[in-house]
């Protein structure tokens, strides 16, 4: 492998990260603020199932959200407040992160989006859902919105894996080929997608994983996010855990192949997110994930120690 050159709009990170993408487009630091914006999953309503998917837990993987309870306006606000009082951020991200943000009628999707869409510090909005709650109407309505308040849109979608058998064996309810054509049709309409990846996933090789990755990052995909593996409790991957412990990453072995995963991640994709701290309260394995700030260190250091990225990351 050759030397890479690394751009300075990297600000002086071996990949493409999030900050780095946020400060070249909007000139600041920008925050992102997690909302929960009421949705169900039909993988729980009954629709595909009742129990989601093995490894999310009962926040549908929005453990981090505000309170449903309130409206979008005022989840907002509160948000806004947390970081006011240790930044001094002034334009922030709606996230709309709690099970499958485009699963319900039309005209409330326009309901809470424009909430989340209308308050002048709000500069994007990202929407999390699954590949196959992307319909027609949706595609639409999201153009629609793009248009009406000038401000960027992105689709947060859980793919996991490249592997059918690996999506049976998590529950997930759809194919790769849906992950695929849902790609294709969010980039036939100009909506950035951000394609989220499991590494961990019982009964899959690094092998497997790394092609997971090389095959995502060959699709029209603006975005990635690689995500640690998570037994988190009340999950249905904690039974299985307790009951006979599969194999999870050791903190070593994990930053070592994240790092071989970024490697053959295409320079003009940005890595939203290359581990995951999850919520302590609910955290049963890799318990070492939670101190995240070490994790990303070490991952900085093992690219430092890398020869094909040594030049670049002496300078800093």
């Amino acid at each position: 492998m050759q030397p890479v050159i690394l751009p300075e709009s990297w600000l002086g990170k071996p990949y493409y990260s999030l900050n780095a993408y946020l400060r070249q487009t909007f000139g600041e630091k920008i925050y992102r603020l997690s909302l929960d914006g009421g949705f169900s999953c039909p993988n729980r309503d009954g629709t595909l199932g009742t129990r989601g998917c093995i490894f999310c837990s009962a926040g549908g993987s929005g453990d981090f959200a505000a309170d449903r309870q309130k409206t979008v306006t005022e989840q907002l606000t509160e948000a806004r407040q947390r970081i006011a009082a240790k930044t001094n951020a002034k334009h922030f991200i709606a996230y709309f992160q709690a099970y499958t943000n485009t699963y319900a009628d039309i005209s409330y999707l326009r309901t809470v989006f424009c909430e989340a869409l209308f308050p002048e510090e709000v500069v994007a909005l990202s929407i999390a859902t699954r590949v196959d709650c992307i319909g027609d109407e949706v595609l639409q309505l999201l153009c629609e919105l793009r248009e009406t308040f000038r401000k960027p849109i992105w689709i947060e979608l859980g793919v996991q894996s490249t592997y059918d058998e690996s999506l049976q064996r998590v529950r997930s309810g759809f194919t790769y080929e849906d992950c695929e054509q849902a790609i294709m049709r969010l980039h036939d309409h100009n909506l950035p997608s951000i394609i989220h990846l499991i590494l961990g996933l019982p009964g899959e090789s690094r092998e497997q994983m790394l092609h997971s990755v090389k095959q995502v990052c060959a699709l029209p995909i603006s975005g990635l996010k690689l995500q640690l593996l998570h037994v988190l409790s009340g999950t249905d991957l904690a039974t299985e855990y307790e009951k006979k412990p599969f194999p999870v990453f050791e903190m070593e072995e994990y930053c070592q192949f994240v790092v071989t995963c970024i490697e053959h991640v295409p320079a003009h994709i940005v890595l939203h997110r290359i581990t995951g701290d999850g919520p302590k309260k609910l955290l049963i394995a890799p318990l070492w994930s939670g101190d995240k700030k070490r994790v990303l260190n070490r991952i900085h250091a093992i690219f430092r120690e890398r020869s094909t990225w040594q030049g670049r990351l002496s300078k800093n």
